[in-house]
């Protein structure tokens, strides 16, 4: 079984950590770290550590990325629509290879989540903080500065244009950042990545203007540094 070090964001992060009542792991349609046995050993690791678990799927809203990055909307939602069925259907196999039941309600997609009553409040909530606040939207767009600038070609500066078309994307995802419990109807819940995000740094530090509500966490979740040797020795040719 795959060893993960986890590591809370917080002081307020280790607090709902504490609780263990649930785990909300984000995963990315393009990002190949999510290779189907990855999945599969964080949904282990989730079960051993949790009383319950979802997977997010930020699917049909990766065609915002897309667009910032050039493509057609139609085209844009083609890619996106291709990649995240082809997402979602490793994480049902995933699933089902532990035999955990009703596998797909521990999927949080885009569309059970347009609608949940809890997911479009806290969704409102932080696009009116956009709209009216120039410091949010400017934390807001300098994370999704980090999101694009590695897609584009020989190290080239993402334009004010497409950090308003990409920000969308982040916007969609913000309401688990804030309240994967709320949304999901548990007290305390830790949305789970392996990257380390200086927004939500700074979001789970109560640095900016909208809070992560009561009981909620942030954790990186990355393999254990004996797991990453091992398998970069096994990558050696």
């Amino acid at each position: 079984m795959t060893a993960y070090e986890i590591e809370p964001l917080s002081d307020e992060c280790v607090k709902a950590l504490r609780k263990c009542d649930h785990v909300c792991i984000g995963v990315s349609p393009f990002n190949s770290y999510f290779s189907a046995e990855r999945l599969a050993s964080l949904a282990r690791w989730a079960t051993a550590a949790f009383a319950d678990f979802h997977f997010f799927v930020p699917d049909e809203i990766t065609a915002y990325t897309f667009e910032a990055l050039g493509y057609s909307p139609g085209r844009a939602r083609q890619k996106a629509h291709r990649q995240s069925r082809y997402t979602h259907n490793k994480i049902r196999s995933a699933l089902a290879r532990l035999d955990v039941p009703n596998p797909d309600e521990h999927v949080l997609s885009m569309v059970r989540l347009h609608a949940n009553r809890r997911y479009q409040e806290l969704f409102d909530e932080a696009l009116v903080l956009y709209t009216e606040s120039e410091a949010f939207r400017d934390a807001c767009l300098e994370a999704t500065r980090w999101v694009l600038e590695p897609k584009l070609p020989d190290g080239q500066a993402a334009s004010l244009e497409q950090l308003r078309l990409g920000v969308r994307y982040f916007l969609a995802e913000l309401p688990l950042f804030a309240g994967s419990g709320y949304i999901v109807g548990t007290p305390h819940s830790m949305f789970a990545y392996h990257q380390r995000v200086r927004f939500l740094e700074r979001f789970f530090e109560r640095e900016l203007e909208w809070r992560p509500r009561h009981g909620q966490g942030f954790l990186i979740v990355r393999e254990a540094a004996a797991e990453r040797t091992l398998s970069s020795l096994g990558n050696t040719r």
